[in-house]
């Protein structure tokens, strides 16, 4: 399925300003970006409008900010410190997003230059895609690009605001990332095996019901399989679990059987007395979770299920962990989830990593090159997977 936006090939940039929406929402530990890959996916569009003689103003948010005022330790300059250190561009920042110190900086900008603003949700109108924020941002540029998948479900100013003042076109990440999702649930290559971890039946609902609709194997871990235990009538000690969801849980397992899709949940299961670093692990059946234990892995015989399910995959998906990865402990499955969907691959297959927690588990275990395609988005990955409209996509000009 072709993207149907126009990108920034279609558009005259030399010469011109151009004001992007990036997405450098990234980990900082003491003022250090820890992880770069956003950054990293951005600088293809960054290249070819330095290029082909266009100034570029970036502008990105990162973290929660309270929207009253800048909060130095979510500032944007080690990010611009990062894109100038892996590029070896001249890389400029202004302390400033909406003012005239900002104003000034962006008017300094000669084609060819690099200048990234301040986080733009310092200011609580950005959230709210105030007008005037819209304005202001679109008079800093001729062309707005918008590069920013990991935010295009979001209606906010920096993401939808100039699309409405100047010529708005796509960024060569945003073109790929709703190419690649959009491609693999129009068409994909069979069997097609679908992945979905994570803690929460609810958050996931959408997905996994268009899931159902278009994969030959469903695949679920994490705490959301506690729900489903529910649902098949076992009981879940301490497990995390959703009630309000168990009945809705119980119409997918019958969707699915309806469908012909199979649906695997765990078999066994590793459980501590406890949540924390100290919990130590013990492997019981899916349907004897003593009253006092919680589930925070899958266990050895569900390993061995799922590895043998992906591996006879032609396409996968996968969004979200098996357990609870971050404590090495608990981290078995998601490893062995991880390590079988590397071999797709190799074998001649698609592999797609939803974005989200899935990804920080694929560089945990230093798999990301073993992968054909790992989304920046998280929640702009699963309302895609969903058939939702991305607004900050609807708002670009039509190919």
């Amino acid at each position: 399925m072709a993207f149907t936006k126009k990108t920034v090939r279609d558009v005259d940039v030399d010469g011109k300003r151009i004001i992007m929406r990036v997405d450098f929402n990234v980990p900082l530990k003491d003022g250090v970006v820890t992880d770069d890959t956003r950054i990293k996916a951005a600088i293809p569009t960054i290249k070819y409008l330095k290029e082909h003689n266009a100034g570029i103003v970036l502008m990105s948010h990162l973290g929660r900010p309270k929207g009253d005022g800048p909060e130095p330790e979510l500032s944007l300059k080690p990010a611009a410190e990062k894109l100038a250190e892996l590029t070896g561009y001249d890389v400029k920042f202004v302390d400033d997003t909406y003012g005239e110190k900002a104003e000034k900086a962006v008017a300094a900008v000669k084609p060819g230059d690099i200048l990234v603003l301040e986080n733009v949700r310092f200011d609580k109108r950005e959230k709210k895609n105030d007008p005037e924020i819209a304005k202001k941002l679109a008079s800093y540029g001729d062309i707005f690009v918008l590069d920013a998948f990991g935010t295009a479900h979001r209606a906010q100013g920096s993401v939808v605001g100039p699309a409405a003042y100047i010529p708005a076109v796509a960024g060569f990440l945003l073109e790929k990332e709703v190419d690649t999702l959009t491609s693999i649930f129009a068409d994909p290559e069979r069997p097609f095996v679908a992945i979905v971890g994570g803690s929460k039946v609810s958050s996931k609902i959408g997905v996994l019901d268009h899931l159902i609709d278009s994969a030959d194997t469903l695949i679920i871990g994490g705490g959301m399989a506690y729900t489903f235990f529910l649902a098949k009538g076992y009981t879940v000690g301490s497990s995390l679990k959703e009630e309000d969801w168990v009945e809705r849980a119980g119409e997918m397992l019958k969707k699915a059987e309806e469908k012909g899709v199979k649906i695997l949940l765990p078999v066994d299961n590793v459980v501590a007395d406890h949540f924390g670093e100290d919990a130590e692990g013990e492997v019981v059946d899916s349907d004897k979770i003593p009253d006092d234990r919680m589930g925070m892995d899958i266990g050895p015989k569900t390993r061995e299920l799922y590895a043998e399910a992906i591996k006879g995959a032609k396409t996968v998906f996968w969004n979200g962990p098996m357990g609870v990865f971050e404590m090495d402990q608990f981290a078995v499955g998601t490893k062995a989830v991880a390590e079988a969907v590397a071999e797709v691959k190799s074998n001649g297959g698609t592999s797609i990593i939803g974005g989200g927690d899935s990804v920080a588990a694929i560089n945990k275990f230093d798999l990301a090159d073993k992968m054909s395609w790992i989304s920046t988005g998280g929640g702009a990955s699963m309302e895609l997977v969903e058939g939702k409209a991305l607004p900050g996509v609807e708002a670009l000009l039509d190919a």
